[in-house]
């Protein structure tokens, strides 16, 4: 069971610094379930984007298309979603089930995406969801680490050795401590 209001949520500038982070938890024993990778996917001319699950099997072509299989081999779950205001975003982890509760049971409100809503939903303060939409916006990535306030803690010194932005850790008092890299 996730420990609902813990997390400590990275921004990473490109596609190799989230890997490397995701290689480092794993390296040190962190569960691959309590994982989430968000990131824009790519369309355009020169890259055709291709997506499929066939059972245990999930595949993707494009840009950045080894990257997506490789966290979709080692994630919880994974999906493509349109959301208006930031485009074609492709999830990994366990914020796929929460992004769907959150468009299943409206709990969207206050002008928030479904992945708006499926982060407040776990605790993320609106100001940040916001700030983590724009980011994505932007070409980001977001890697979320969900647990104890202990193995957030852990995982923001992780994040940030693997040249993320920012870490940041959310708990269930929702505070937030921010940390510019």
């Amino acid at each position: 069971m996730l420990e609902k209001y813990n997390s400590a949520v990275g921004l990473f500038g490109n596609h190799q610094d989230a890997e490397n982070a995701v290689k480092e938890l794993q390296k040190c024993g962190y569960d691959m379930k309590k994982l989430s990778v968000i990131g824009k996917d790519y369309h355009s001319e020169e890259y055709v984007v291709g997506y499929y699950n066939t059972g245990d099997r999930v595949a993707t072509w494009g840009k950045f298309g080894l990257f997506w299989g490789w966290v979709w081999g080692i994630l919880f779950g994974s999906a493509f979603f349109l959301i208006p205001g930031i485009g074609p975003v492709m999830v990994g982890g366990p914020l796929v089930s929460w992004i769907l509760g959150a468009l299943e049971t409206a709990v969207i409100t206050g002008g928030l995406t479904a992945l708006g809503g499926a982060l407040a939903s776990i605790g993320i303060p609106e100001d940040s969801v916001v700030r983590y939409e724009t980011a994505l916006k932007a070409d980001k990535f977001l890697l979320l680490v969900h647990g104890s306030v202990q193995e957030v803690e852990k995982a923001r010194d992780i994040l940030l050795r693997n040249k993320a932005e920012e870490a940041n850790v959310h708990n269930d008092a929702n505070e937030e401590r921010q940390i510019m890299a």
